[in-house]
């Protein structure tokens, strides 16, 4: 870590460094807009009325709010102009008068935190697919007679599975794929998150069916009470599990970061960036806490936990049973909140993307 801080340090002379063109916070501005609105919920000013909504800069050329989540609305009502406003026509107050944008920002984050909570699966899938170390470590891991695959490195099958089919795909897929869809990227963001989701729920199942086959063959071999005997099974059966892995996590993050990217306005582009990271995080806790759970759970009354460190005596296949029906359920969820995106945006919502030189593109999320 201090190298890597040291070596950044070193090249910053060679950077370009581009000043930021506002001193708002964007953050600040999220709350700002969401206290506004709590602290005008009962005022009777009409939402209809154009004229009365605050816009900052002056100049700019943001439409009026649009019609969705209408309460939020009120952040940007002014409601006296001589108390609300300054001599340059500024608020005089942000925490009770924000723009329209900071109103569409806060919108559109909202809109998207259903569908970015239907990630957590996915990478909670990937996180635990850290069980498939102790069990590659008991079985055959030969490609050829003098060479061994180690345990830990089998996760290169998943990765080079992601950066095929990430080349694939762009390469291959979308120029057919867009002669029949419309969609210039192959696909919509949507279809691809759900692909990925599809496909981790299948390499889950995989993988709880090939423990399933890999316990039994242990016990049978009698080898039930040594977790580090050989089984006389094929490490490669994995190979399809993290292969799925990978196709699932290319298609689910390129597909959710570009579906963020589409659905924020161009100030929330480092949000929309960062919340695939977050997600990320936030299915480690999950995952852990999913793991203590079970392991809890199926060790009550004096039993072998699922997950106990002899693997042989316990059930990592359950567990992994388990997994899969919790994807099949966050898969129905997804297509849930889904319907809720359509109906969200039956075309009269917008989404804001300011440029720099103030111009306003308002998309429809359907055609993202």
């Amino acid at each position: 870590m201090f190298l890597s801080v040291l070596m950044f340090q070193i090249g910053s002379p060679l950077y370009i460094k581009v000043k930021a063109k506002t001193t708002e916070n964007l953050v600040i501005g999220l709350f700002q807009a969401a206290v506004a609105a709590f602290r005008k919920r009962n005022t009777g000013r009409p939402l209809s009325d154009c004229d009365e909504f605050y816009r900052w800069p002056l100049e700019s050329d943001m439409l009026p709010p649009s019609k969705d989540f209408r309460c939020l609305n009120r952040a940007c009502i002014i409601e006296d102009p001589q108390r609300d406003l300054n001599p340059d026509g500024s608020a005089s107050s942000p925490w009770n008068l924000c723009s329209v944008e900071q109103v569409e920002s806060l919108k559109a984050l909202i809109k998207a935190l259903p569908m970015w909570s239907t990630c957590f699966m996915i990478f909670v899938d990937i996180n635990v697919f850290s069980f498939s170390l102790l069990q590659t470590k008991t079985m055959d891991r030969h490609i050829f007679p003098h060479f061994e695959v180690p345990a830990a490195s089998f996760s290169v099958f998943m990765i080079a599975a992601l950066t095929i089919w990430i080349a694939f795909y762009d390469r291959v897929l979308v120029p057919l794929l867009s002669k029949y869809t419309g969609q210039p990227r192959g696909l919509s963001p949507v279809a691809r998150m759900g692909i990925g989701l599809i496909s981790s729920g299948m390499s889950i199942a995989l993988s709880a069916i090939t423990e399933s086959i890999r316990r039994q063959r242990a016990i049978e071999e009698g080898h039930e009470d040594d977790p580090n005997a050989l089984v006389n099974m094929s490490a490669m059966w994995f190979v399809p599990q993290y292969a799925l892995l990978g196709v699932a996590e290319a298609t689910h993050a390129v597909g959710q970061v570009e579906f963020f990217y589409d659905l924020f306005p161009k100030s929330m582009s480092s949000i929309a960036s960062s919340m695939y990271t977050v997600g990320t995080a936030v299915s480690s806790l999950i995952g852990s806490i999913l793991v203590s759970g079970v392991d809890w759970l199926s060790s009550t009354g004096g039993k072998t936990s699922w997950l106990s460190s002899n693997i042989n005596r316990g059930h990592i296949d359950y567990f992994f049973w388990l997994l899969s029906f919790l994807s099949f359920i966050n898969f129905l969820y997804f297509l849930v909140v889904c319907r809720f995106y359509e109906s969200l945006n039956d075309g009269s919502s917008r989404l804001s993307h300011v440029a720099e030189d103030k111009e306003c593109d308002y998309r429809l999320l359907h055609e993202s």
